[in-house]
Order: structure tokens, then sequence, then C-alpha cells
């Protein structure tokens, strides 16, 4: 699905929420490994479950074409610098429902720009019939993250006891949120 792109300026950073394009799939690419070794908020070390161009380039076409799905960036000075993607399902029992994921970059944490993401995605999500979004394996230890989803309506649905091993060796949880529209 494509959106309209909304611009937003915050503490004097400016930055354009759009739909992502195919020759977005190289900067992806980049921009995901990059951000999956900046934080062990992710589901994944640096490298892991790596998708290279060409593997972005078909996530975007099948989400473009896809009424249940929307892959968004946000970019600044032609420089992606955040991601969403809010994932739905075919099955008749699941289409009111959809997964959500998000990701942005370190050094611009506190602009609103994962905020802002999230806050585009539930829009079309609202106008397109999905009347639940999921967050699964939202680390207990994401003061931040789960500050920001609760202010934007999620909920904690459940715990996933010792779901994550990090790079300290010990385990942790995690949370399942939901946001009902």
């Amino acid at each position: 699905m494509i959106i309209s792109s909304q611009v937003f300026n915050v503490k004097d950073l400016n930055y354009t929420i759009r739909s992502a394009i195919k020759s977005d799939a190289k900067d992806l690419s980049e921009l995901r490994l990059q951000i999956d070794g900046e934080t062990e908020n992710m589901d994944r070390e640096k490298g892991e479950d790596f998708i290279d161009p060409a593997g972005f380039e078909k996530i975007i076409e099948s989400d473009t074409k896809h009424a249940n799905k929307l892959f968004l960036v946000a970019e600044t000075d032609g420089k992606i610098i955040g991601y969403s993607r809010c994932v739905g399902n075919d099955l008749k029992r699941f289409l009111h429902k959809a997964e959500f994921g998000l990701g942005v970059l370190k050094d611009f944490w506190g602009y609103g720009v994962g905020k802002n993401l999230m806050k585009e995605t539930i829009s079309w999500a609202d106008v397109n019939g999905i009347k639940k979004i999921v967050l699964y394996g939202v680390l207990e230890t994401n003061e931040r993250g789960i500050e920001l989803y609760k202010g934007l309506g999620f909920e904690i649905e459940g715990l996933l006891k010792r779901d994550r091993i990090l790079s300290d060796g010990k385990y942790y949880n995690t949370y399942i949120m939901a946001r009902y529209n």
C-alpha cells in the first residue's frame, strides 16, 4: 500500500515519512544492518537474517501491491534514518490484524521519528480496517519503546519469559503488545 508523504519538523530536524520505493532497497539493506548493531532491542544481532538489496526490492514490491501491508521510511536530506513495516495476513481469520516492526538510527532517537512512523501506520490501519496491530518481542528493558507504544494506545497482552539471550549472556523477558481500533 502507498500513503501520501508527510513532512515533520522536530527539534530543528526536518524529515519526511513516505512509502518505501524500490530505489530505497540498497539503503534499507545497509540501514537495517546498522540499526541491528546499535541496540539490543532488535530481534537480530548485526548481520543476522541479512536482507540484501534484491531481497528488499521484492519486499517493497510485494508490500506496495498488497492492501494489508505498509512499508514506510523516514528520510532527511536524502538519507533514510528509519523504517517501519506493518504486515497483514491473508487468512480470513486474521484479516483484522497486522504485525508491526520499526527501526530508527540511534543518532535520530528523540526526534519523534519512531513515534511518527507509528502514527502514520496507525492512521493507515484505522482507515484500512486493521482492528489490531501487534508488536511481538518488545524487550522488557526497552523502557523508552514501551512508553512510546503505551502512549499510542498499545497495551501489554502477554509476557514471554526468558525469551531472549543478550550479549551479557543473560536471559530476558519480552512483551507482546497490541493496539485495538
